[in-house]
């Protein structure tokens, strides 16, 4: 059964020692394609590397990251800037799919609450301006979150809001951007998580994609160890529960979505087969 991960920090430190092996064992398991989020300068340098080194699998996604927004986020927004396309053109197989990750995290501080909000609405005029959807990171800023987004909801391309874990409140107004969708992963299978019952009663299967957030956010029964890819199996099966269909259903369905939200994604792969 063929699905996509759409969040996967696959070039990050914790992949060093045997990154072939985990893309291997991505493709033994169904996983036909990886999307790679940067979260500042440098990983914007390592994101794009690691997808050269799978062509037609992994693919890039460039942005800076709310918690790593210091005193110098305006310069790098400004060197991240650099490796978007100026407008809706694209520039080939290494442009990248989306703009992420992106977002507002006032979890453990609000010190930087102002520049987070500033660096957020500047990446999502980014997304207006290029046609790239966002991949957009949200932890105890939601109302803040989504007041900007509405200043710019009939104008942005769409996007994924990366990692829902909330409640059914939380899940409508956030689809009440009709181009966005939600990222769902590990969270899903955990013991005490409410998330298989917010989603059936709130969230329509075509409006989710999946994803891993690896190497975070493993699934039961691999919780507590490093996650990868190959993992997403135990999410598919939580959500075929979860909406009582098959696990093919699943894998159809959120297929197509991010073919929907991730237009270029679409276009390169098409141009593969």
């Amino acid at each position: 059964m063929p699905y996509i991960d759409t969040h996967c920090h696959l070039d990050g430190q914790e992949f060093d020692a045997d990154r072939d092996a985990v893309v291997q064992r991505a493709r033994e398991a169904g996983c036909t394609a990886i999307l790679l989020p940067a979260i500042d300068l440098k990983t914007c340098h390592t994101v794009v590397d690691t997808c050269r080194r799978y062509p037609g699998y992994c693919y890039p996604m460039l942005g800076l990251h709310p918690e790593e927004v210091r005193d110098d986020w305006r310069d790098q927004l400004a060197a991240i800037r650099q490796w978007l396309p100026s407008s809706s053109e694209r520039a080939g197989e290494d442009a990248p799919l989306a703009i992420g990750e992106v977002g507002l995290d006032f979890y453990w501080s609000r010190e930087y609450e102002a520049q987070q909000l500033e660096a957020f609405e500047e990446q999502v005029r980014w997304s207006v301006v290029t046609r790239l959807p966002l991949m957009i990171h949200c932890r105890k800023a939601q109302n803040e979150l989504v007041a900007i987004i509405k200043k710019y909801a009939h104008k942005l391309p769409g996007g994924v809001f990366h990692c829902f874990t909330g409640n059914e409140q939380e899940a409508r107004q956030l689809l009440d951007f009709p181009q966005f969708v939600l990222g769902i992963g590990g969270v899903l299978t955990f013991k005490k998580s409410h998330l298989p019952e917010t989603l059936a009663a709130a969230v329509p299967l075509d409006r989710i994609v999946l994803e891993t957030d690896a190497p975070y956010m493993a699934p039961v029964p691999q919780r507590g160890q490093r996650n990868e890819p190959a993992f997403v199996r135990h999410v598919i099966t939580r959500l075929a529960e979860a909406y009582q269909v098959t696990e093919e259903e699943v894998c159809r369905q959120t297929t197509a979505t991010v073919q929907r939200v991730f237009p270029h994604f679409h276009e390169v792969s098409q141009s593969q087969n």
